[in-house]
């Protein structure tokens, strides 16, 4: 069999498919919430944590979204329903 071809940025453009990097902020009140695993369930979309730091006070997560453009809006938008503020990376400070 012979070896998968890696897809390109144009085909991965073209079905839609994205990879996202975001800043969530987590108030105190969802820290101890399983987010990220809640969002694996709703949606079919791949997680990937960065970086992260959390308190008491509060939950600091750089994480990669990568899936079809519209499962990564709507999981955007529940994050901010549920109270999670939600940021694009600006800079990526660690690459791949």
């Amino acid at each position: 069999m012979p070896p998968k071809k890696k897809s390109s940025g144009k085909l991965a453009a073209a079905n839609g498919r994205q990879r996202t990097r975001l800043w969530l902020m987590y108030p105190p009140k969802l820290i101890k919430e399983p987010l990220i695993w809640q969002l694996s369930q709703k949606f079919p979309i791949v997680t990937n944590i960065r970086q992260c730091s959390v308190t008491d006070e509060i939950g600091i997560v750089s994480i990669e979204l990568d899936g079809e453009r519209t499962d990564i809006k709507a999981a955007i938008k529940w994050l901010e329903k549920i109270g999670v503020s939600v940021e694009p990376v600006e800079i990526n400070v660690i690459e791949s």
